[in-house]
């Protein structure tokens, strides 16, 4: 399979992570985070787990609740912290950032150089994304911004860990394992920390059916398979597509207003996931002309 088909198998990850807004706020019971992350992962994982029929062995135990918890324990955590107490727009702003983090983090774990098409490709999807989706009246909290940074850096970490722990299994295999590891994590805060779960609607049913097989089992099956095949700085640009998508669906399904602004951002977080493509290109095009 040709690097266009990799990368646009693993761009259905993110474009289909954009609706997880619009699922969560229509479809699922408000205020509670952590009980939603869990059940967004545990039960897909389980699933999974049941279909390959293979544990982790050895040192991938504990690969794996590293992994887990940084891949979805810790950063979805993080994510809704930021969430709650910021602006929409501000929080995914600030976890825009992540991007940039990969490239110094694949520097530092897998001598990946770092490109100057890179970091203004980054640069350039964190401008379009606030373009895209922050208002003059949004307001900012330490703890959220904080939070953010935070959910950033650990999803960062995963992804380039991810890369340089390539398992000798599928990549089915490999999501079923994380997404049971980063639920078994948050099952006890999320059983502590949060009320029972009121009376569930079909509604609510179907969001989580949604969120569990497609937002998480299917979605990180490709994520990770993307990661397996490209380096992270080709991947990583490509969860820009995330906000692109939310407010394009906003737009679409629930009417909201789409602001030439907003337009002119779409445009720039477009151009720069592409910029950040030929990045990673120019290196072997350089190569192919000395020879």
């Amino acid at each position: 399979m040709t690097r266009n088909s990799d990368l646009l198998l693993t761009a259905i990850a993110p474009a289909i992570w954009g609706s997880t807004y619009l699922v969560t706020t229509e479809l699922l019971p408000a205020g509670y985070p952590l009980t939603v992350a869990m059940l967004r992962a545990l039960p897909a994982g389980l699933l999974l787990l049941a279909i390959v029929r293979r544990l982790p062995h050895g040192i991938w135990w504990v690969r794996s609740l590293v992994l887990g918890a940084l891949n979805f324990s810790i950063f979805w955590w993080m994510l809704f912290i930021s969430a709650y107490r910021l602006p929409g727009g501000v929080a995914a702003t600030v976890g825009a950032v992540q991007p940039l983090i990969v490239i110094v983090l694949a520097r530092l774990l897998l001598g990946s150089p770092i490109r100057g098409l890179s970091v203004i490709a980054a640069i350039a999807g964190i401008v379009g994304v606030a373009l895209l989706i922050l208002t003059p009246q949004a307001t900012l909290d330490p703890i959220g911004i904080a939070a953010g940074i935070g959910g950033a850096v650990s999803m960062a970490a995963g992804t380039v860990l991810s890369r340089r722990w390539r398992p000798p299994v599928s990549p089915l295999t490999f999501t079923a394992w994380q997404l049971t590891a980063g639920g078994l994590l948050l099952l006890p805060f999320a059983l502590m920390l949060e009320p029972p779960l009121p009376h569930l609607t079909g509604a609510n049913i179907l969001g989580f059916a949604y969120l569990g097989l497609i937002g998480a089992a299917l979605t990180y099956i490709l994520w990770f398979r993307g990661l397996s095949r490209l380096e992270p700085s080709a991947v990583s640009p490509l969860g820009f597509l995330s906000p692109t998508t939310a407010v394009i669906l906003g737009w679409w399904v629930l009417g909201q207003q789409l602001s030439p602004i907003q337009i002119f951002g779409i445009v720039i977080v477009l151009g720069s996931v592409w910029l950040s493509q030929r990045a990673q290109l120019a290196p072997s095009a350089e190569k192919s002309t000395a020879r």
